[in-house]
């Protein structure tokens, strides 16, 4: 397929984000560009910091020098232009090119050029760009930057940091990011606008290479609604996201240039947009108009029917089975299937429309996609189902395992960080045989005026690492809430986030009286809102959530709105129970910090599969772990289907990967039952001849390859053609042999070629394919023994027991 996954990626999604480009064609300039070098330099001795001693003042008078001169060379109407043109706003490399006669050390140059340096930003007289304050490493500017423009308003914002109980390197990262806005604009802090921001993080997304996060920017965000420079309030994230597109943009996403097709695209979706969810719709979106439309104009330019020709149709269709990654790997499409249904439910649509809309005849077409195309659907989705069925057989035996390592893992956190909050910061204590030493923050003064509870930091000095045992803790609480709440209510994950404190509530039984806890799941996937039975495991653990979030927000679970991936929606206030503190603010825990906080209990767990390789389970693992469990323990199918929200028991069946003890017992009782009823004396002990003849088969079975595998008491089947037999076993011993052969084989085939022997040609081939396939089954099974080694598979040793 032509299209690549990045492509595919990057056109349905767009990235939940929006980065407008335009803040970036801004043209800035300081408030000195148009002076002299002279009065530049006459400038610099009146800035707040500067030095009593010549020697350092001399330092700066001769970098700023040496920088201006060399800006000097370059075209330009002001200081800024200069810079710009000069390819100094690309990154800093070119400070250690300057003065290139002058004979001294370079590392006494170098100083001397940063120090001057330091001085044009801080008396802007130019405004660097953000590519040269990524790559720029000076020590000391941006702490330059906070003591110089308006320290009154920096003292307020690491005022609010504490207040928010920002961690030390949070504080600092924040900073960093408003101080870079500082030097980038050219403005005082408090004069900054929310558009000065929402630059920064455009340039994050369109930089080259793109960069994922920048550390603090969020948190900068939260920091400058405390002076107003942002609306108070308001998180980054909640201004950059983008909401729900029309069907007209994710359409155009995909570039189709026919305007009839494109126009048909968008109005079929908008007929089907009210019964689908927004991610469905995009997928949907991206399928019919790029993977499937687009790439056919890419092959095709100039085509303007649905009606495709049969070999256009063909040709799509043998491209749409791979899809290219964006490293240029093709790997098979995995739903590939599903995408021809989806082509051909198009089709099969507008068919139908077109008998009560007349609109739709002119596109009434045949499908490209005949029903013989999609007769491998319910194979596929058959091994998907038997995939998946595997996947729960393997984990559903280390589940119990995967809780305990969670719940030890808290309980070893908690311990630790109740050990280090005891001590003083600098104290040494021994805690579970290790010895720590508790570390001081460095916002240690703002921390005991502002902070209720500060981040505790301790350093283990057996192995050096220093680690922040407020976050760890923080971690590994929420690891273990995930996973006991996912293993003993089946919930899907979007469910899981929407857990709120109103969703607990009580129902008393008729006929005793009795009450029990009730957890309401809102509707989500089916639409299909529900009420499940809290066992006292599960309302342990939710009580033990409600309590930490209470204890945090002075008695009361904090009212926080959740942002919803898959519908671009943010939902009301509510008390959701899954909410961590990020950066300066409370939110409900995204879907990729779950998976996070899930590989972290795995990690404590350890725990490895059959190969060998480390166990990964993802959040829907544990819904089908639940089901299984349950409808092995006996639960009914249909109880199990309206606990899980299908409105199917087919859906559920799925789900099942029930071990079919039932089915081991019946068929060991028919073993015995077909033993007690055949005549005895089929079960006495062999003859000598009997057992001679025995042997005398498994050494007739060797050959010079290795080991025929046919059954006892039959005869070669190929005329002992051992090559092209599926019999054959071939010994790693013979491996040499087999190279012979292969040779061996290529040169006849070389010589019937020559003589004309074409139909010994086809003969020598199809023996050369199967000594191919031997080859390179036998050097996988070389290399998975060299890596794993014999594997006991505990069976025991049958011997010559005459």
């Amino acid at each position: 397929m032509t299209t690549t996954t990045a492509e595919a990626g990057a056109r349905r999604g767009r990235r939940p984000f929006t980065a407008d480009e335009r803040l970036l064609q801004q043209h800035r300039t300081g408030p000195v560009d148009r002076l002299p070098a002279s009065g530049i330099i006459a400038l610099l001795p009146q800035m707040p910091d500067w030095p009593a001693g010549t020697v350092h003042r001399t330092m700066r008078l001769r970098g700023a020098s040496t920088i201006l001169d060399w800006l000097l060379i370059h075209p330009g109407e002001g200081w800024q232009d200069r810079w710009t043109v000069s390819g100094a706003d690309r990154d800093a490399s070119w400070i250690d090119t300057l003065a290139p006669g002058d004979t001294r050390q370079a590392a006494t140059k170098r100083q001397e050029h940063v120090a001057g340096l330091g001085c044009l930003l801080m008396c802007r007289v130019v405004l660097p760009g953000y590519d040269f304050l990524a790559a720029y490493r000076a020590k000391g500017l941006f702490d330059r930057v906070r003591e110089i423009m308006r320290p009154e308003q920096f003292a307020l914002l690491e005022k609010a940091a504490a207040e928010r109980g920002l961690s030390g390197r949070d504080r600092n990262d924040a900073l960093r990011v408003i101080s870079k806005i500082v030097l980038h604009t050219g403005t005082d802090v408090n004069a900054l606008t929310p558009d000065d921001i929402l630059e920064m993080f455009a340039w994050s997304v369109h930089a080259d290479p793109p960069r994922r996060q920048i550390p603090g920017l969020h948190a900068a965000w939260d920091l400058l609604g405390a002076i107003g420079v942002t609306p108070a309030g308001t998180s980054l994230r909640s201004v950059l996201r983008s909401g729900q597109r029309t069907t007209a943009e994710l359409v155009d996403d995909q570039g189709i240039s026919c305007r009839p097709v494109r126009d048909v695209l968008v109005r079929y979706l908008d007929e089907r947009r009210p019964a689908l969810d927004y991610n469905t719709l995009a997928t949907l979106a991206g399928e019919l108009a790029g993977t499937f439309w687009a790439d056919i104009e890419r092959h095709h330019p100039g085509i303007d029917t649905l009606h495709l020709p049969d070999e256009i149709a063909q040709e799509w269709k043998e491209r749409a089975r791979v899809v290219t990654a964006a490293d240029g790997t093709i790997r098979e499409r995995k739903n590939f299937h599903a995408l021809l249904m989806r082509v051909r439910s198009f089709y099969l649509d507008i068919q139908q429309w077109a008998l009560e809309d007349p609109n739709w005849v002119p596109w009434a077409v045949p499908s490209p996609v005949r029903r013989n195309d999609t007769q491998g659907y319910e194979k596929a989705r058959r091994k998907t189902v038997a995939a998946m069925h595997q996947r729960v057989r393997e984990r559903l035996p280390h589940l119990p395992a995967l809780a305990d390592a969670a719940g030890r893992c808290l309980a070893e956190t908690t311990a630790l960080l109740a050990a280090a909050a005891e001590c003083e910061p600098g104290e040494v204590f021994d805690h579970a045989g290790a010895r720590y030493r508790r570390k001081a923050l460095k916002s240690a003064g703002l921390s005991a005026r502002y902070q209720g509870n500060p981040s505790v930091t301790a350093e283990n000095l057996v192995t050096g690492e220093t680690v922040n045992l407020t976050r760890r803790e923080d971690e590994a609480f929420w690891a273990w809430a995930i996973v006991e709440t996912l293993r003993l209510s089946g919930v899907r994950l979007e469910e899981l986030l929407e857990i709120t404190h109103l969703a607990l509530v009580s129902y008393k039984l008729p006929g005793s009286g009795e009450v029990v806890p009730l957890l309401q799941i809102v509707p989500s996937k089916s639409n299909e809102e529900r009420l499940l039975l809290v066992d006292p495991e599960l309302a342990s653990v939710l009580a033990t959530v409600i309590t930490r979030l209470r204890a945090r927000n002075d008695g009361a679970v904090q009212l926080v709105a959740r942002y919803d991936h898959h519908e671009r929606t943010t939902g009301p206030l509510l008390p959701h129970l899954f909410q961590r503190v990020h950066g300066a603010r409370r939110e409900v825990i995204s879907t990729g910090t779950v998976y996070k906080l899930i590989n972290t209990a795995l990690a404590a767990a350890g725990l490895k599969d059959a190969t060998g390789q480390p166990l990964a389970y993802r959040p829907h693992d544990f819904r089908r772990c639940f089901t299984t469990e349950a409808v092995t323990g006996g639960l009914p199918v249909h109880i199990a289907a309206r606990i899980l929200g299908h409105k199917s028991l087919t859906t559920t069946e799925t789900y099942m990967a029930v071990f079919q003890d039932d089915l081991i017992r019946s068929y060991r009782a028919f073993l015995d039952k077909r033993r007690a009823a055949r005549p005895s004396e089929e079960y006495r002990e062999p003859t000598d001849e009997e057992w001679q003849e025995f042997q005398k088969h498994f050494q007739l079975r060797k050959v010079a390859l290795g080991t025929c595998g046919r059954p006892y008491g039959s005869a070669c089947q190929h005329e002992h053609a051992c090559l092209r037999c599926a019999m054959l076993r071939v010994s790693p011993e013979q491996r040499p042999r087999l190279d012979e052969i292969i040779r061996n084989l290529r040169e006849r085939i070389t010589e019937a070629r020559m003589n004309g022997w074409l139909g010994e040609v086809q003969g020598l081939e199809v023996s050369l394919n199967a000594a191919k396939r031997k080859l390179a089954s036998l050097d996988r099974s070389i290399e998975r023994n060299r890596r794993t080694g014999p594997t006991d598979l505990g069976m025991p040793t049958i011997g010559d027991s005459r």
